[in-house]
This record gives structure tokens, sequence and C-alpha cells, in this order.
């Protein structure tokens, strides 16, 4: 006999391994696939909720750079009003009696400052004024602080060198400011 006949009662034989991996059972293919699907339904959902949440993200990040695109512009032309606001203060005040000359730059340069602001503000500049008002860090620089007259609390503006401005509600430039500290 040929020794490569393996005889059925040798325990050698019986041995060998089974190299064949064991075949699931429908019910387990049936659980593995459904277990498959709901792994990809939960990853299409995550890949969704990020695609909403980088459409809304896209579209709050367009509207700030339209409404505060021209910021710089803007602290600078506010700059230019305040300069307006400096030289009418500095105008010596209405008398009766005085020039017609003078009464009349006044008025033009009063109009050009009331139109002026008005551009301002159609186009979402606004000017705060912050005189008797709570002193508000967001809104206010503190410059100086001086006793408090009396009537006044502590902690109220009781001087303004120059308003607050804002552009569609963000702080452009505070307002320079004296706060009233205590008696």
């Amino acid at each position: 006999m040929n020794e490569t006949n393996q005889n059925p009662a040798d325990p050698v034989a019986d041995q060998a391994p089974d190299t064949t991996p064991p075949q699931p059972t429908e019910a387990e293919r049936l659980a593995a696939l459904e277990s498959e699907v709901q792994e990809l339904r939960d990853k299409w959902l995550r890949a969704e909720a990020e695609m909403q949440n980088l459409r809304s993200r896209a579209r709050r990040e367009a509207e700030e750079a339209r409404l505060y695109a021209v910021q710089k512009f803007a602290r600078d032309v506010v700059e230019t009003a305040e300069n307006l606001r400096r030289g009418l203060d500095s105008l010596p005040p209405a008398e009766e009696g005085e020039s017609e000359l003078l009464a009349k730059l006044r008025n033009g340069f009063e109009g050009v400052e009331r139109g002026f602001v008005a551009v301002l503000e159609r186009h979402g500049v606004q000017k705060a004024d912050a005189a008797g008002k709570p002193f508000d860090a967001d809104l206010h620089q503190a410059m100086a602080e001086q006793p408090a007259p009396e009537g006044v609390e502590p902690g109220t503006v009781i001087q303004a060198w120059t308003p607050a401005w804002t552009l569609n509600g963000r702080l452009l430039k505070p307002a320079m400011v004296v706060v009233a500290g205590k008696a």
C-alpha cells in the first residue's frame, strides 16, 4: 500500500485542522447587513448635519462680511464727523447782533453736519452720546474719573469728550468719557 493513503483509524489524521471557515447562518448574515446599513445611515446623517452647519456658517460669514466690510472706512469717516463737530464747537456761541457772515457759516456747517450724520445712519453707522448715562465698558472708554457732583450716582458719565460710534450694532469707536467717582 501507498503511504500517502491515510488509514481512517490513524489518530494523527483525525487531528488535522479544518481550514474552511464556518458559514454564517442566514440570520447572522441578515443581522450583519442590518448593522452595516445602520452604520452607513449614521455616517450619512452626520455628513448631512455637517454640510448643513457648513452652509449656515458660510451664510453667516457672508452676511457679516457684507455688514462689516466697510468697518475700517467707517472708522475713518467717523473721525471726520468728529472733526466737523470740533470745528463747530470752536465757533463762538450765537449772539444777537453777530455778523451775518458768521451766522450763515455756523448754520451752513451745522446743516452739513446733520446731513453727514444722516448719511452715516442710513448706512448703519450710529452715534451714541454718553453724557448722563451709566458707564458701559462695551461702549465707553474712561479717560478720567472725577468726584461725583451732587445728585449724580457714581459710575455715571459726567462728560463725553467724543460720542460712541457703532456699525450695525458692533462698536466702531468707543466714547471718550469722564466718569463720576465716589464723592
